[in-house]
């Protein structure tokens, strides 16, 4: 008797729980989905100066896309990325959290064994958890062997590349400096040619966990993202389900790639012409979302870090944050440094009828929002036992509200100091610096690593070019010194009281992918194959 109540009363249970999923939002295996929640667009620039968007730079006439995004939507001024480098910036955007806390401080290799930590919770997993079809389409960078794959961090569908394009051979090597060698055919023709391009194994192109081509194709692979999301967007839009889509391009690092071969007589020189190609991009996603849920859908457009400054006139523009101060002592102050131009990046947030149109925003903001913004208005819950650098904008981004943060750390990611350590931070208008140095320039020089003790402080309210810091001993210097201060043990308070993760940054070699072992560079183009699968041997 006592076993049929509880049948009774689950079946019960069950009806009650299948009416208030029918009243509120759609079930899917026991789980809300929801018409009424919003999808998920984040598209990820990589190496893309804030001075590169036209609506930023009155100089820059080569994003119409994304300027007339900004004039529909909000263009965020004072956007930073959560570091200066391409892995620790993807994981901090994923989970919310800066380096010093999710571990990742540094790139992984094409041999890397880890990845972005398996106990840490990425974005795609929460929403995935509260119903939503997820899929990232681009550069991981977080980890490509066993579970660090995307398609066991929360991801349905997976098309790209697994770390950065320079690194593995293509038969189309782009515009770069020094220059990238094409793939050798034969073995004989196998040659080490510069460190920055990794020419020993070919840079592989999966599809969910099977590698599709290899070398990939550089000069198509814009074309095929657009297509790959469009597909993602529309079979997305007809499931009932809400969606969220990673789109992280290889625009604009280098190897540049350009589609259409260059005229000599309208070429505006690779950077530009990849700039446009971007651009285009951008706006062929935006195409997509109008036609299948422009209503509930929320774009958000943004870059990694700043210009690989080093790389001359295939890098972008920082605007008017040159990092002056470091300049004149030599290196570059953009990516791989804590200065402005290293983190402060473009970003534009759009969603018709719902972020209000043409309106520029001067809130400090940061990429660990994009976490918590989306778990919010997905209405799902952050991951419990851990602590997060990102903020909740939802009233920043409908118009409700100006505050952003008060405080933003940024972590050393190669230029000085320990790679993860925060070692200049943001407090309201003034920037902190316990420790300086410059990336390698596009003069060759590096700027030396100096510690400032105490810290060297600019006011950007008055010197966005970072040029002349505060005289220590002027009223303004020592009263804005004890704030500073206490932000920083407080933080580190908070830090060493957290649930941290370390990284594994060990390297073998029998992990970098390759589709066919058997052949140089691992050529596998005629079929797709699993990277342990070796019988995919037919030359292309």
């Amino acid at each position: 008797m006592e076993s049929l109540f509880l049948k009774m009363l689950l079946l019960l249970a069950g009806c009650v729980i299948g009416l208030f999923c029918r009243l509120s939002d759609l079930c899917v295996d026991g789980k809300r989905t929801g018409q009424n929640r919003p999808n998920f667009v984040i598209i990820l620039a990589d190496d893309l100066g804030w001075g590169d968007l036209g609506a930023n730079w009155a100089e820059t006439k080569d994003t119409p896309n994304l300027d007339q995004m900004a004039s529909e939507g909000m263009r965020f001024v004072d956007f930073h990325s959560a570091a200066s480098t391409c892995s620790p910036s993807r994981a901090s955007l994923l989970t919310g959290r800066l380096g010093i806390r999710n571990g990742v401080t540094h790139n992984f290799a094409v041999t890397s064994a880890g990845g972005l930590p398996l106990n840490e919770t990425t974005l795609a997993e929460v929403l995935k958890d509260a119903g939503y079809t997820t899929g990232v389409i681009g550069k991981w960078h977080l980890g490509h062997s066993g579970l660090y794959h995307p398609n066991f961090r929360g991801f349905d569908y997976y098309f790209g590349i697994p770390y950065s394009h320079d690194m593995g051979c293509t038969d189309t090597p782009g515009y770069n400096l020094p220059p990238c060698p094409a793939c050798p055919r034969h073995s004989a023709a196998a040659s080490s040619q510069g460190k920055d391009c990794y020419p020993e194994v070919s840079l592989p192109l999966f599809e969910n966990v099977t590698i599709i081509q290899q070398p990939v194709n550089l000069t198509g692979l814009a074309a095929e993202y657009a297509e790959k999301a469009t597909q993602f967007i529309q079979r997305a839009s007809g499931s009932g389900r809400p969606f969220f889509l990673y789109l992280a391009l290889a625009h604009m690092h280098v190897p540049l790639e350009i589609t259409r071969p260059p005229s000599s007589a309208s070429f505006p020189g690779p950077y530009r012409a990849s700039l446009r190609e971007m651009d285009a991009l951008v706006g062929w996603i935006k195409d997509a979302v109008h036609r299948y849920g422009k209503e509930n859908t929320f774009l958000w457009f943004t870059g990694d870090n700043g210009p690989w400054a080093q790389k001359c006139k295939f890098a972008g523009s920082v605007g008017p944050f040159s990092g002056a101060w470091q300049r004149q002592r030599g290196g570059s102050a953009a990516k791989q440094t804590t200065w402005e131009g290293g983190h402060r990046v473009p970003a534009l947030a759009y969603w018709a009828g719902r972020i209000p149109a043409n309106v520029t925003s001067a809130a400090l903001l940061s990429t660990t929002d994009i976490f918590p913004t989306l778990v919010s208005l997905a209405k799902a819950s952050l991951p419990p036992n851990r602590r997060f650098d990102g903020l909740d904008v939802s009233e920043v981004l409908f118009g409700q509200s100006h505050q952003g943060h008060q405080t933003l750390f940024h972590p050393n990611s190669g230029a000085a100091g320990k790679d993860g350590e925060i070692k200049a931070l943001r407090l309201a208008q003034y920037k902190a610096f316990y420790t300086t140095g410059g990336a390698k320039a596009c003069d060759g020089s590096i700027g030396l690593e100096e510690h400032h003790q105490p810290p060297l402080v600019f006011n950007l309210a008055r010197d966005l070019q970072e040029q002349v810091p505060l005289n220590t001993k002027t009223s303004e210097y020592q009263a804005v010194l004890p704030a500073i201060t206490r932000a920083l043990t407080a933080f580190l308070q908070d830090i060493a009281t957290d649930n941290i993760s370390a990284a594994d940054y060990s390297h073998d070699p029998a992990l970098t992918p390759c589709c066919n072992p058997q052949h140089v560079v691992c050529r596998c183009q005629a079929c797709g194959c699993s990277p342990a699968v070796v019988d995919c041997n037919r030359e292309p």
